[in-house]
């Protein structure tokens, strides 16, 4: 055993993925570059490059939320089969983009089904048309409109729609027992947020589906990011919920007053803040206004 194989063994050790809220921070033991924690009741969390994955092992099999990219995802299964060598029961997207989805195509002929929204396949597919990349697919099997429920050993899964938000698909998966719900790109903790217009993306909408998720869920639940700022706040509660919607309520205010006012959309996305958010950073301010100035607009 050489010594990066030696570290990915002891990283993997310590606690397994079963010690609950204890962190597998592999990568600051050594070059590996994924982390892994427990979050509750089993269900982990695995995060290296691309939007979040969530894992729970059962007595049926594993199953994962969203894959990353195609080195990622064989990361991860790498991983998992050292704590768990049963096969992959499901594999469920949040929705198509390919830092969630474009690893499944790693997941053929280990997987039972793989689980999206509707619309998560169709943008899937356009999606892969346009680029070329059709044989680099792995599509979801399984698609629902409204939502979709299944029992897998000891823990039940839902999954719920409630309309457009970053794009038209996506879903919010949870896991029922240990009462964690994958958000997503439903939720960008702290971080300015990609709004996908081209797959159906709608802020007012993204606003009231947020306010449904709060209703929906309980204080007690752990909320599952698919990205933060700041890399170790993937997950939270509703404050975190409540705060972004109100990032998203303050910018379709500014940007629908820029517009009152007579501003071009070359002029609006210029700005450098919202008005009245002092939380969220990061560089895609840009693609937030550009976003909001074109629904409110019902322009280009």
């Amino acid at each position: 055993m050489n010594r990066r194989q030696f570290v990915q063994h002891t990283a993997l050790s310590i606690g397994a993925v079963l010690t609950v809220n204890h962190p597998l921070f592999a990568s600051q033991l050594a070059d590996v570059p994924y982390q892994m924690k427990t979050v509750r009741e089993g269900v982990g969390v695995f995060t290296e490059k691309g939007g979040t994955i969530a894992y729970l092992p059962t007595k049926e099999g594993w199953v994962v939320v969203d894959s990353q990219f195609p080195e990622q995802a064989q990361h991860l299964l790498n991983a998992l089969k050292k704590t768990n060598d049963q096969p992959v029961r499901l594999l469920l997207n949040t929705h198509h983009h390919g830092d969630h989805s474009s690893g499944n195509i790693v997941f053929k002929g280990l997987v039972g089904h793989v689980v999206a929204h509707e619309n998560s396949l169709k943008n899937q597919q356009t999606a892969a048309e346009k680029a070329k990349t059709e044989a680099k697919q792995l599509y979801p099997d399984v698609t629902f409109t409204d939502g979709w429920k299944q029992k897998v050993g000891g823990e039940r899964l839902r999954a719920y729609y409630f309309g457009p938000g970053h794009t038209n698909g996506d879903a919010i998966i949870h896991f029922e027992h240990a009462n964690v719900a994958h958000l997503g790109d439903l939720m960008f903790n702290r971080r300015y947020p990609f709004i996908d217009r081209s797959a159906g993306a709608n802020v007012q909408s993204w606003i009231a589906g947020l306010d449904k998720t709060m209703k929906t869920f309980d204080n007690q639940t752990i909320f599952v990011f698919g990205h933060a700022f700041d890399p170790e706040k993937i997950t939270g509660t509703k404050e975190d919920l409540k705060a972004f919607q109100d990032y998203l309520e303050k910018l379709l205010v500014f940007v629908g007053r820029e517009i009152k006012a007579g501003k071009s959309k070359e002029e609006v996305v210029k700005a450098t803040a919202v008005p009245g958010i002092t939380e969220w950073q990061g560089d895609g301010i840009a693609r937030s206004l550009q976003a909001a100035y074109e629904e409110l607009s019902g322009g280009n």
